[in-house]
């Protein structure tokens, strides 16, 4: 399989179920924040979604966290697909997305520094973005003991 035969797409309704069982995947694993199926209908409208042949293979959304400043959450791809050129083909769909809403700064937390550095990211101080830290990291299992890597790509 090539990355040709990748669909990018927004995500719809009926992607809940699938979006929430690859999340959920991650999650168990401590990688990825799990998502209720009730929270992803909700939420929906901010993912964007990679199908192979009419599966959900990968998944990412944007979420708002100043009038600058988006993050990238969710970006995950089933196992059997990494490698092919999905994820950043979703991270350059969710960049637009971004671009579009005239946000010009895109921030990510992450195990996988070594991705969005080759999609144009650089690492940065976690600490440089209270809105995430008083949103979310506040509340994360992992708060005293995180290991993930903020990134930051500025767009304009």
């Amino acid at each position: 399989m090539t990355a040709a035969t990748v669909l990018c797409r927004k995500a719809t309704l009926d992607d809940v179920e699938a979006l929430y069982n690859l999340i959920y995947e991650y999650a168990e694993q401590g990688i990825m924040l799990p998502r209720s199926r009730e929270a992803l209908a909700r939420l929906v409208v901010h993912f964007v979604v990679a199908e192979v042949n009419g599966d959900l293979v990968g998944c990412g959304s944007l979420c708002q966290l100043g009038n600058e400043l988006v993050e990238i959450r969710s970006l995950g791809i089933l196992p059997g697909y990494k490698g092919l050129g999905i994820g950043s083909k979703l991270v350059e769909l969710l960049l637009e997305e971004a671009r579009n809403r005239s946000l010009p700064k895109v921030m990510a937390l992450t195990l996988e520094a070594a991705f969005f550095l080759k999609n144009g990211f650089h690492i940065v101080d976690k600490e440089i973005f209270p809105e995430k830290v008083w949103t979310d990291c506040v509340n994360c299992p992992k708060r005293e003991r995180c290991d993930e890597i903020a990134v930051l790509k500025v767009l304009y």
